[in-house]
């Protein structure tokens, strides 16, 4: 592979998978793992290495995780029954489907609906959906955070 094409290929997988971490329909962390293995490769791992990769995936393994449980977690904060919690990971699963308005209220509306299924509370069930919503705003917060860690864990794996 040409170089130039090589790196260039990697930081624009990089790019894209800072993009990604905002915009919930590019697979934004994936992108931005594969675009550092791509630079650890294309550099035979004498910067980054097995460790820093190991490193890397772990902190992707636990970003991708945060994105079907964030809102779950959310909803059993304000003690959402089980079918609550189910509802809203299934929420979370069908809104990818129906992009960013699916991924947005799909976790909200299976979460409630799940809630107003068991107990028949209206208000609980409305109680619990935005908690699952805003169980969801802070796992992408957290998916954010992650994603500078990533470069942060990279970039001193480059340098020393």
């Amino acid at each position: 592979m040409d170089m130039i094409l090589g790196w260039t290929l990697a930081v624009v997988l990089m790019v894209v998978g800072l993009v990604g971490t905002v915009f919930p329909l590019l697979p934004g962390l994936p992108f931005l793992f594969g675009g550092m293995w791509l630079g650890a490769w294309l550099d035979g791992y004498r910067h980054v290495g097995t460790t820093t990769l190991v490193l890397l995936g772990g902190l992707l393994a636990i970003a991708m995780a945060l994105d079907y449980v964030a809102g779950a977690l959310g909803a059993k904060k304000v003690g959402a029954t089980p079918q609550a919690v189910w509802g809203s990971f299934l929420g979370s699963l069908a809104g990818i489907f129906f992009g960013i308005p699916g991924i947005l209220i799909g976790p909200f509306a299976g979460a409630a609906l799940g809630e107003l299924l068991a107990r028949r509370d209206l208000y609980q069930a409305g109680k619990v959906g935005v908690a699952t919503w805003i169980g969801m705003v802070v796992g992408a917060i957290a998916k954010i955070g992650i994603a500078f860690m990533m470069l942060g864990v990279f970039a001193v794996g480059w340098l020393l």
